[in-house]
């Protein structure tokens, strides 16, 4: 008995001590993740758009969520509240689950007012893909 409480004492700590871990890598690498839209992307080939708000804040970085089905991202242009416009090439084929790479946004804390996507869908399973945009700051 006595051996189980010191197990479960042991496991406890651990789990407080990797938490704390995650807490301070995310504060050391400036932030955590933050969902700024998703969208609902049709099939076949198709251009759509994720709307960001202004009072989202500054960015420093982006990437793609992709799930429920599978799709394959050829571009996409990342548009600022500035007028200026990041053209980025990913022609990636992304499964249900996975994620893009991190993108750096050029000039660093940028304010994004939407995200425009190139794509292509092959879906045997007539389930729409959902692309999530995630942020940080």
């Amino acid at each position: 008995m006595k051996n189980k409480l010191i197990n479960f004492n042991l496991l406890a700590l651990i789990f407080i001590i990797s938490s704390s871990f995650s807490t301070i890598t995310d504060h050391a690498q400036g932030g955590k993740w933050e969902l700024l839209g998703t969208k609902e992307v049709n099939f076949g080939i198709d251009i759509d758009e994720i709307l960001v708000t202004a009072k989202e804040g500054t960015f420093k970085s982006i990437h793609l969520k992709i799930r429920r089905s599978a799709l394959n991202m050829h571009k996409m242009t990342i548009h600022f509240a500035d007028g200026s416009e990041q053209h980025v090439e990913l022609k990636n084929n992304f499964r249900a689950g996975s994620q893009s790479r991190i993108i750096d946004l050029e000039g660093n804390n940028r304010i994004i007012r939407k995200v425009t996507m190139w794509y292509d869908t092959k879906n045997y399973k007539n389930r729409k893909a959902l692309v999530e945009l995630w942020g940080k700051h």
